[in-house]
């Protein structure tokens, strides 16, 4: 099941730009060890679900997984072939946007190979340069 808003206030959004470090959201706040973002730009709920799923397929049981990003701003896409003109397309899907420093996952009580190595299936499912960070780095 992908992420999306139960309820938006507007069904549209404008497109809007990346700029600047992310503010929030940059230290460990609930795992061990966590994926942090080095570039800018919008993550899908299809990307942010195929991470997931690497992470918990890789680590396996006793892992606790935290998602610390969320797919708010709608992204609209006309049908192909449409001449120009007419109007918004309708709602294909939602992203999330995500500045540099941004910790996307968390992930605890694994050892730190298992932890860093479902982390690194994750990072190459996303479209940006990542890093893992731990605790004990911090």
């Amino acid at each position: 099941m992908l992420l999306q808003p139960k309820k938006t206030k507007y069904r549209k959004a404008q497109k809007g730009r990346v700029r600047g470090v992310a503010t929030s959201g940059t230290t460990l706040a609930f795992g061990e060890y966590g994926l942090k973002v080095l570039e800018g730009g919008w993550l899908t709920a299809q990307q942010i679900e195929a991470g997931r799923v690497a992470i918990v397929r890789t680590a396996k049981k006793g892992a606790k997984v935290w998602i610390r990003v969320f797919p708010d701003k709608p992204i609209t896409k006309k049908p192909a072939e449409t001449r120009m003109g007419k109007g918004k397309g309708p709602v294909e899907g939602y992203v999330a946007v995500v500045k540099p420093g941004k910790i996307i996952y968390e992930i605890s009580g694994v050892p730190e190979e298992v932890a860093r190595e479902a982390l690194r299936l994750a990072a190459s499912k996303l479209p940006f340069k990542c890093k893992i960070i731990s605790r004990e780095e911090l």
